[in-house]
């Protein structure tokens, strides 16, 4: 497991206003779409709310200089590729599942990171806008990326060529993938990408407790809410739902990357421990002061927690 300071902490002091000051607004669009109360809060205004701001994030954050953006229509599903101009790695791509407790996100919101991966890569990115609950509950995601990675396989890349990232339900959504084709006796991809992964929907590690007070994204009540609107009466602890407590045997290599300062924080470390134990190469990054998938934000941090993201495919490759 590797731990990494906030680069930050070392500046002048007067630049930790300024610094703060410039991130706010990134922060408070992330807070109202992680801001759901009570399990049942889902009501129609409040989806549309999360949506319409993780489509704003979008469109400040994504870095598009030098890049292509090409949405395209997958069988019914929207769905878009992203890559540098020109594409310099073509033998291998990334399959990009976007976060937000599987009740918002799209591909404006996906852009942000499909952007950051391309371009710290040099591979084509493919991304999609899976089937959203509560208006498609488990398992329309998971059929959904299937389709997408049945997509890449028509396409000609080889299985072994493909990496599938994920944040947060993102996360989970790739793990789910890696869970389904391998029951399916089909050939899984090559590595994995986790950024703050939702690996467990029972929310009941330590680091719900221990991180609340400075989580300044994610609350127990959020989870609560998105979960029930995901898998309504549904067993939590089911491994399809929370695949940390699943059989991991067989899984590629993965990268996790967890800010130190979110709830989701043993959801890393337990995927990190039970990988170890199943005997699957795992690399953490416990990113010090940072928090739920911080690597979305125009800061040095980010940069290097994406820098460390090509170093661990260029060292398995």
């Amino acid at each position: 497991m590797a731990r990494y300071r906030n680069p930050f902490a070392s500046r002048p002091p007067e630049k930790g206003p300024a610094e703060s000051k410039r991130l706010a607004p990134f922060l408070r669009l992330l807070r109202a779409v992680h801001s759901a109360g009570l399990p049942g809060s889902m009501d129609a205004a409040e989806l549309e709310r999360q949506r319409k701001g993780q489509e704003l994030l979008g469109k400040l954050v994504a870095p598009m200089a030098g890049m292509t953006w090409e949405p395209f229509d997958l069988e019914g599903m929207p769905a878009a590729w992203m890559w540098v101009d020109p594409v310099h790695r073509r033998r291998h791509a990334i399959l990009y599942c976007h976060g937000g407790g599987y009740t918002s996100g799209n591909l404006g919101y996906a852009r942000v990171l499909a952007s950051k991966l391309a371009h710290v890569t040099g591979y084509e990115v493919l991304t999609f806008a899976y089937r959203l609950a509560p208006e498609h509950p488990y398992p329309a995601a998971p059929e959904d990326a299937v389709k997408a990675w049945d997509h890449l396989m028509h396409l000609g890349y080889g299985a072994r060529d493909v990496v599938v990232a994920g944040d947060s339900a993102g996360g989970n959504l790739a793990l789910t993938l890696c869970r389904r084709l391998r029951q399916a006796g089909r050939m899984l991809p090559g590595a994995l990408v986790l950024m703050s992964p939702w690996t467990d929907m029972t929310a009941s590690s330590p680091s719900y407790e221990e991180q609340g007070e400075l989580d300044p994204m994610l609350t127990r009540e959020y989870i609560q809410a998105v979960r029930a609107a995901y898998a309504p009466g549904m067993d939590y602890a089911d491994p399809e739902l929370s695949p940390l407590l699943g059989d991991l045997t067989g899984f590629p290599p993965v990268l996790i990357q967890v800010g130190e300062h979110e709830i989701l924080l043993d959801d890393a470390r337990q995927l990190h421990q039970r990988l170890e134990e199943a005997r699957i190469l795992c690399r953490l990054e416990v990113w010090e002061d940072m928090w739920h998938v911080f690597q979305m934000f125009p800061t040095k941090k980010a940069g290097q927690a994406m820098t460390n993201v090509s170093r661990f495919l260029l060292d398995l490759w």
